[in-house]
């Protein structure tokens, strides 16, 4: 019996034409003529019998049909060019593992370390995507997922990898700072803060027994990576685990004025879905990943 799937150069008319709403863009981005991506998106009303698009005089509009049908397609449409482009990779063999990851942690501790894997098994290519919060394996391509949080996903194995432990750190030339500073003296820096950790510093000073205000003052930025620039350029002390950022430190481009820290109550680990807890090429991730964890 046959499918009911439209065809698939009507389809990425519609992504393309969706995504920009404008069937001008869509036809450049495709090297088509707009007359060719009307025709395709004509079709593909006719197919689903509903209208895709509303004509106005600025352009075209997606309707709530169109809107709603775009975002189920785009990361269907995504995911095929995915497939295609490991099947020309490894001309139908080897394996692809696609890992949903958090980025400062990818960068900074996962992939300096990934040769390692690679030499042991060549013949599996691991691809990482952001992602910085929970979302549900059924709706996605994701093999796995590293991410910093708590462990309770639905229907997933999670494999503890580590917690962090911040500490202060800030520019040698930071107006104020210095080698050993108390806490106290911290809480009178300019603090920079996470937006994904906005109790750090107040779990900081509270770990340190110090009563601040200040705890929750000063400029938000989201990455560890942005935080560690921010603190390099002079723009306050930050709070972020030295293993993220051991270059900077050897480099001497930040400091650590205050050794004190705390754990976090958060922790970092590997999310494994059920259903594919047992794929070989996972398994064998999975065991380097635990062991480069006690190795380091």
């Amino acid at each position: 019996m046959r499918k009911k799937i439209p065809s698939t150069a009507a389809l990425l008319a519609f992504e393309a034409a969706a995504r920009h709403e404008s069937f001008t863009r869509a036809a450049e981005e495709l090297a088509l003529t707009q007359s060719a991506i009307c025709r395709q998106i004509g079709t593909l009303e006719s197919f689903l019998g509903v209208a895709l698009f509303r004509r106005t005089r600025r352009g075209v509009q997606l309707t709530e049909a169109g809107l709603s049908y775009s975002r189920q397609i785009a990361p269907r449409l995504d995911a095929i060019e995915r497939d295609t482009l490991s099947v020309m990779a490894h001309h139908g063999t080897g394996t692809t593992l696609d890992l949903a990851v958090v980025p400062t942690f990818a960068t900074r501790w996962l992939i300096p370390r990934l040769s390692g894997f690679q030499q042991q098994n060549p013949e599996v290519v691991v691809n990482m995507s952001t992602q910085t919060r929970p979302f549900l394996f059924d709706q996605t391509e994701y093999d796995a997922a590293i991410y910093f949080g708590d462990a309770g996903w639905p229907g997933t194995e999670a494999h503890f990898l580590m917690r962090e432990y911040p500490v202060p750190v800030c520019s040698p030339a930071l107006p104020g700072a210095r080698a050993q500073m108390s806490p106290t003296e911290i809480a009178r820096l300019s603090l920079l803060q996470q937006t994904t950790r906005p109790y750090a510093w107040r779990h900081w000073f509270e770990s340190a027994k110090v009563n601040t205000d200040q705890d929750m003052a000063g400029m938000r930025l989201e990455l560890f990576s942005m935080l560690a620039q921010a603190a390099i350029e002079r723009m306050g002390v930050a709070l972020i685990p030295p293993f993220l950022i051991q270059h900077e430190l050897a480099a001497g481009s930040l400091m650590t004025p205050c050794d004190c820290s705390f754990p976090s109550t958060r922790a970092y680990y590997l999310i494994v879905p059920e259903r594919k807890a047992e794929r070989p090429a996972l398994t064998r991730f999975r065991e380097w990943l635990l062991a480069e964890v006690a190795r380091a």
